[in-house]
């Protein structure tokens, strides 16, 4: 299975991409939603994990897209802010997993689907 990263930060895309791949992930980072939309499309067996605080379009708004997909894939939300800013961002949305800030091998190893 693949993993998708869309990760402004160099080094928590970085940290990210090594700790998946140590966990048996494929994974491909992109450093904004612009990127991740220039590609193909995540495959609906697929994990995608977004920051919320991405610069340009949001994070928000890419979990969105990825939902509407004719196959979406596992969406996983990753961020610093408060509750009520990733609550506020997520609003209206069928639930998805959220991991908070700074991230640890354990939490992001319970959130991926197993493989």
């Amino acid at each position: 299975m693949r993993v998708h990263v869309v990760e402004d930060d160099a080094g928590v895309s970085d940290s990210l991409g090594l700790i998946l791949a140590n966990l048996g992930y494929e994974v491909v980072s992109y450093p904004d939603a612009e990127s991740l939309f220039r590609a193909s499309p995540p495959a609906g067996r697929d994990t995608v994990i977004v920051d919320l605080s991405l610069p340009g379009i949001s994070g928000g708004q890419v979990v969105r897209w990825l939902l509407k997909l004719a196959e979406p894939p596992r969406v996983v939300v990753i961020s610093g802010q408060s509750q009520s800013a990733i609550d506020h961002q997520l609003r209206g949305l069928p639930s998805v997993g959220v991991v908070r800030k700074p991230l640890d091998v354990d939490t992001l190893a319970r959130a991926m689907p197993s493989h």
